[in-house]
């Protein structure tokens, strides 16, 4: 079975400040998994390792079979899509979704080189694939939070990425919203050519059943890692927030968790 990432004893320190701590951890093809972790757990800064914005300070890191060190950067980039709410500040109001989409293509904001007119039309369809035809030519500016974060995810898919990253994605997002992206995370997870799913939540009621695994992130170690059913366990995840919870199953065989 083909490896996606490996982290090999990783460490990242920053002044005096160690962030990731002493970090192992394998994903393989075939395997989706959820980061679940509260804030200054350490998920954006493992998210930044992956997309080799951030090396790191000791161990070895293996992304999509490449090892740091030994690998094109800019190369990577190209098969790894990246959505977050954080990219929606540096995208301009004015912007079209459909040139935002393609915009993918060139890991750019904004559209600096030519393109083909099927580009376009690929842009387009990818849009249309996630249901979303109704947003086509339509300004940024007028759009929902949610119908942002559909367009984030139609230009991350663009390249036909090996690796889709999916940080904290229902950010911002109303009930509604949130639901109607869960679902068309769940399309995506359906497809036969579906890249390798990453996730990164606060939250155990996003982790769809499509994540068949789970790693817990706790002041920059692992806690507890493996499987979906495993983790999500009254027990499993006292521990892991230091607090007593109990797990409640909710719509679409999902778990959400309350203290108890």
């Amino acid at each position: 079975m083909a490896r996606i990432l490996k982290f090999d004893d990783v460490s990242v320190t920053r002044g005096k400040r160690e962030i990731i701590k002493h970090l192992s951890w394998q994903v393989h093809t075939g395997e989706n998994w959820a980061i679940l972790g509260l804030n200054g757990a350490g998920k954006t800064t493992m998210l930044k390792m992956i997309h080799g914005d951030l090396w790191p300070s000791s161990g070895q890191l293996e992304v999509l079979g490449g090892q740091f060190g030994h690998i094109s950067i800019p190369e990577l980039k190209t098969k790894i899509g990246w959505v977050s709410t954080a990219l929606q500040d540096e995208l301009h109001p004015g912007d079209v979704v459909d040139e935002i989409i393609l915009s993918g293509k060139f890991a750019s904001i904004g559209i600096y080189q030519e393109y083909a007119a099927e580009d376009l039309e690929t842009a387009r369809q990818i849009l249309k694939d996630l249901g979303g035809a109704k947003l086509l030519g339509k300004p940024y500016a007028v759009l929902s939070q949610g119908e942002r974060q559909l367009i984030l995810i139609a230009r991350a898919l663009m390249t036909q990425p090996q690796l889709l990253i999916l940080d904290e994605p229902c950010n911002g997002l109303d009930l509604f919203a949130r639901e109607e992206l869960l679902n068309r995370v769940a399309d995506i997870a359906k497809r036969p050519d579906s890249p390798a799913l990453l996730l990164v939540s606060h939250y155990t009621e996003e982790i769809l059943p499509a994540f068949d695994h789970m790693l817990l992130l706790r002041g920059g170690r692992i806690v507890q890692q493996g499987p979906r059913q495993d983790l999500m366990q009254d027990a499993v995840l006292s521990d892991f927030y230091q607090k007593p919870i109990q797990t409640q199953h909710i719509t679409g065989n999902r778990i959400a968790v309350y203290p108890k």
